[in-house]
């Protein structure tokens, strides 16, 4: 009997699935399926790719209820919100499928020259090995399983160890809409496993989805092995509110922001930076909008669920015990609630200053932070004050002035004005610094995936 991967119901703390961790035996035998998988999926016509994600949009949306299910259980995403997740990742198979093609379309240089033949090609990589947390445990994946498909790579998933279910799922999905067996591989494996993986000569590339130490063991790794990876790790997003902004939208949505999935995603808003002028009136909207939340068993309509797992929520409450001990002042939640689950309530923190880790962490759980600026210039200066640089976001009614700071003035990877950052099927998506590197998603996600090649000829069409 190997070491037990086990899924633990968060609403109740009572533990629901026992999944074998494969052997070494098992891993190697996976491994060299999904290699010869992959030769054969990369000599497919492209049409062929194309109707496997068409078609595994459409089981995604047939098994909604049921996938919604399962996170709700495994990690506690309250339904609704489980249900937005499985749409968004039908849409993307839907967008790769549609414009894919035109992105993997062979491209022709500036300045052709006559009588030559000369092309940048867009080839498979080989296996790509996407190692993918428990928060968004369909849409981390799809949102790189998608591309990699369609490009002609294999996809080896190392999912969180809580998440099984899920990643069990997918690869029935996968193989329902007609990917070869071995084309898209759940590896049930502890992160003991991962640096091996990352060695062997059948992995080309690797994707992660996690903290910053993570990325920086694999970035390591992967380093060392002379191959590719793309990171997207932590983040302390900065949601700016300027004199000018309207404090109702801002409130609604800074909340909104902070509070999806639990507070635990990386681009969930993690600092509203407020100019001096309307602090006071927005920390009184975002009390209201806070306070209005529900939170209950997630497989109801609820806003918020339990946090996903017990260490996590003993986690965030010791960065509000010592924020408080630090000088800010809790005014609201901040206690754990009795019962069982891992329930952590709606929690704002004010007068966060340096030294807190309210200020430099993140707080991966639902506890906003509110930092007083003295003026535009002072906020600004407050929201580059990290180490990371996934997401931001201002607010102000002179649009215009919102996007000047957000091109020139924020270092993050996607800005937004008036509206919470999110990622998008179209559009590029990654951080800067401690945020990670490389971009998922859109054109640019896909190409991070394949061999970009030069082919030269002498005659023939230029």
């Amino acid at each position: 009997m190997g070491r037990a991967l086990e899924s633990v119901d968060p609403t109740s703390g009572v533990r629901r699935w026992r999944h074998e961790e494969l052997s070494p035996d098992g891993v190697e035998a996976r491994l060299s399926a999904a290699a010869n998988a992959q030769r054969g999926w990369a000599a497919d016509p492209l049409a062929e790719r194309v109707a496997v994600l068409k078609r595994m949009a459409g089981l995604l949306r047939e098994w909604a209820d049921r996938l919604a299910l399962t996170m709700a259980e495994e990690m506690g995403k309250p339904v609704a919100q489980g249900r937005a997740e499985v749409e968004k990742c039908a849409a993307a198979c839907e967008l790769y499928a549609r414009q894919g093609p035109v992105w993997l379309a062979d491209e022709r240089p500036v300045e052709p020259r006559a009588g030559v033949h000369e092309r940048v090609a867009f080839r498979p990589l080989g296996l790509v090995l996407a190692i993918m947390p428990w928060n968004f445990p369909l849409w981390q994946v799809v949102r790189c399983a998608a591309p990699a498909l369609l490009a002609g790579d294999g996809l080896l998933l190392k999912h969180a160890e809580n998440v099984q279910v899920c990643a069990q799922t997918l690869e029935h999905l996968f193989a329902l809409a007609g990917a070869p067996s071995g084309v898209f591989t759940n590896l049930a494996v502890g992160v003991e496993t991962v640096p091996d993986l990352i060695r062997d000569p059948r992995v080309a590339a690797i994707s992660l989805t996690g903290s910053t130490y993570a990325g920086r063991v694999v970035a390591a790794l992967a380093g060392a092995a002379l191959k590719k990876c793309v990171l997207e790790l932590g983040g302390s997003d900065p949601y700016l509110v300027l004199a000018d902004a309207d404090l109702e939208l801002a409130a609604r949505t800074c909340v909104a922001a902070r509070l999806l999935n639990g507070g635990q995603s990386c681009i969930a808003a993690k600092r509203f930076i407020v100019v001096e002028p309307v602090r006071a009136e927005f920390t009184e909207r975002v009390l209201a909008e806070m306070r209005a939340k529900t939170m209950g068993d997630p497989r109801g309509e609820v806003d918020l669920g339990p946090q996903a797992r017990a260490d996590l929520r003993a986690e965030l409450h010791e960065q509000v015990r010592r924020s408080v001990a630090g000088g800010a002042r809790c005014l609201l939640g901040g206690e754990l609630p009795r019962g069982a689950g891992f329930f952590y309530p709606p929690t704002l923190l004010v007068d966060v200053a340096r030294g807190q880790p309210a200020y430099h962490e993140e707080l991966f759980g639902p506890a906003a932070a509110i930092l007083a600026a003295r003026d535009e210039v002072h906020a600004i200066e407050l929201a580059n004050d990290t180490p990371f640089g996934l997401g931001a976001a201002v607010f102000t009614r002179d649009v215009a002035r919102g996007l000047q700071i957000a091109r020139e003035e924020l270092a993050a990877g996607s800005v937004f004005v008036n509206d919470f950052v999110r990622s998008d099927p179209r559009l590029p998506f990654g951080g800067l610094g401690d945020s990670g590197f490389g971009r998922e998603l859109g054109s640019f996600g896909l190409r991070e995936l394949v061999n970009v090649k030069t082919l030269v000829a002498p005659g023939g069409a230029a």
